[in-house]
């Protein structure tokens, strides 16, 4: 009763705001199983992500417990008057608001299983196919319950993010990168099948088969043609244990020259290259030891001084072998006959080892020290940049070694992937080069005094960053991309704008969805243009 009385207040809010036309006794009638919230509480979780930078405040919150509750409530958009808005938010671990929405609806994909909340179902566990290695995870689960699911079943996916707290259904309407992609591709390229909910509150199944276009479209497609629900994630047998190096460089031609030749044995026998490949630019003498680079002995600090480093930059080269206890007589033999081949500082070889789980949920210990000390609920003006292999070292000259100065408030991440681990054929955009670097500056402000660090020297720092790329010709694509108008988006997409609008059309034919990208206006009967820029 208290559930009903609630969705029904909600939905009676729904009415006098954007006209809805259905009734609360018919929306009611229409079965959801979730909870359709109003409550503060949930009202201000959805108005924020990540990002901390814009805030925008919803209608109300749902709470699914089925994709059927999530159809639902976009068929209940898509049919009303006026119409609404609809927005699904995973961990809420955008930058930008991408995942807000204002005068529209929520959707709490992640969270709703262990919620407690009042509601007669909940989103499905993870179920594990060992026989034919795929897993089918309901869209707003976190990849660390994926993990801790295909584990048991001596599985893990092929390719991560490096930070397991985001939600299935978020990375995938990116792409999903981190070390492996160089030789699994990003997490886009290791799905077998999504069920998706369409802008119209269709519940489609796609695949290669099956709905294809749709299939491609939602991969990386910034949630614009529907709602994620489930995916079918290839898995592969788990190691144990991962053997965990890094080395640095003063120079920055042999550091991506390394970079490159290690990426370019991806066909090579898994005893023959190394299963992750990353790297980060060290410009600040405090965060050599930093949060993201923690790998480091607090008791034997590095210090770039000591290792002549170029204009005062350092760039560490991080890579990974993964084993397993019955082959541990055999992992020092292939790291040191992959070692010998690069040309880093002799001096500056860092080892670990620990367990395969452990080295993939890093960056959460990481998280928690900083939320400790109330360092993680603050701003963050990211900026994810891919750069073609080409114009790289323009950019480590005109950025690196120029606009950051020898300041950066947080970790910067540089390492190459091969397109043709890409799929042409989904919705991201990259570099027109065989080989691209993801350059990623993972920056926080803090309202400490230091000009350096404050909101608006990072987001003037930004501004410089993608101007500099402009003026030099550096054909950036922006990764998690903002943009505030369609012209923007357009030159984004190139080649891709045409059937990305198509796309746009047949599955989201009123833009209703994940409107807080900023890429198309909500199109209503009552609009006056189907096509208007924000």
């Amino acid at each position: 009763m208290a559930t009903k009385l609630l969705l029904t207040f909600a939905i009676c809010r729904l009415i006098v705001t954007v006209g809805l036309t259905l009734d609360p006794a018919e929306l009611l009638r229409l079965g959801v199983d979730g909870q359709l919230s109003v409550d503060p509480s949930d009202v201000e979780t959805a108005s924020l992500d990540f990002g901390l930078l814009i805030r925008t405040e919803p209608l109300a919150v749902l709470h699914p417990a089925s994709a059927r509750d999530v159809a639902k409530l976009v068929k209940a958009a898509y049919g009303s008057n006026h119409g609404f808005t609809v927005s699904a938010r995973g961990h809420g671990h955008s930058i930008n608001g991408q995942a807000q929405t204002t005068n529209g609806v929520v959707i709490q994909m992640s969270g709703s299983r262990g919620s407690g909340r009042m509601a007669s179902g909940k989103p499905p566990q993870p179920r594990v196919w060992a026989r034919e290695s795929y897993v089918d995870v309901w869209g707003g689960e976190l990849w660390i319950d994926v993990l801790r699911s295909t584990l048991g079943y001596g599985l893990a996916p092929k390719s991560w993010t490096d930070y397991l707290y985001l939600s299935v259904g978020g990375t995938l309407s990116n792409a999903g990168i981190s070390g492996q992609a160089f030789n699994h591709g990003p997490q886009i390229s290791n799905v077998y099948e999504l069920d998706v909910v369409t802008g119209k509150g269709e519940l489609l199944t796609c695949s290669e088969e099956q709905n294809p276009e749709l299939f491609q479209a939602v991969l990386g497609g910034l949630g614009q043609f529907g709602i994620i629900t489930r995916a079918r994630i290839s898995l592969e047998p788990a190691p144990q244990r991962v053997r965990w190096i890094r080395v640095l460089y003063s120079n920055f031609s042999a550091f991506t020259t390394d970079q490159e030749y290690l990426i370019s044995l991806q066909g090579k026998p898994t005893s023959q290259k190394f299963d992750y490949i990353e790297g980060f630019v060290i410009v600040d003498e405090g965060l050599i030891n930093n949060w993201r680079s923690s790998f480091f002995s607090p008791r034997n600090p590095v210090k770039i001084s000591s290792l002549g480093a170029n204009g005062g930059v350092l760039y560490c080269l991080e890579i990974t072998k993964n084993y397993h206890e019955s082959t541990a007589d055999t992992i020092d033999q292939e790291v040191e006959s992959l070692l010998k081949k690069l040309n880093f500082i002799p001096t500056s070889v860092f080892t670990t080892d620990l367990l395969y789980v452990d080295f993939l949920d890093r960056v959460h210990k990481a998280e928690l020290k900083l939320r400790s000390k109330g360092l993680w609920e603050v701003p963050h003006p990211w900026l994810n940049l891919f750069v073609p292999k080409s114009k790289i070292a323009d950019f480590d000259k005109g950025v690196f070694k120029g606009i950051l100065g020898n300041k950066t408030s947080g970790p910067i991440l540089i390492y190459p992937m091969n397109k043709n681990k890409w799929d042409p054929r989904s919705s991201v955009v990259t570099p027109d080069e065989d080989v691209f670097y993801l350059v990623a500056l993972l920056r926080s402000a803090l309202d400490n005094g230091e000009e350096t660090r404050s909101l608006e020297c990072l987001t003037d720092q930004n501004r410089r960053i993608l101007r500099f790329c402009d003026d030099a010709g550096i054909k950036v694509k922006q990764y998690l991309p903002h943009y505030t108008t369609q012209e923007e988006w357009m030159d984004h997409f190139g080649d891709k704008w045409d059937r990305f609008h198509q796309m746009k059309m047949e599955f989201d034919p009123r833009h209703i969805l994940a409107t807080g990208q900023q890429i198309f206006r909500p199109s209503f009967p009552s609009s006056s243009s189907n096509m208007a820029s924000w």
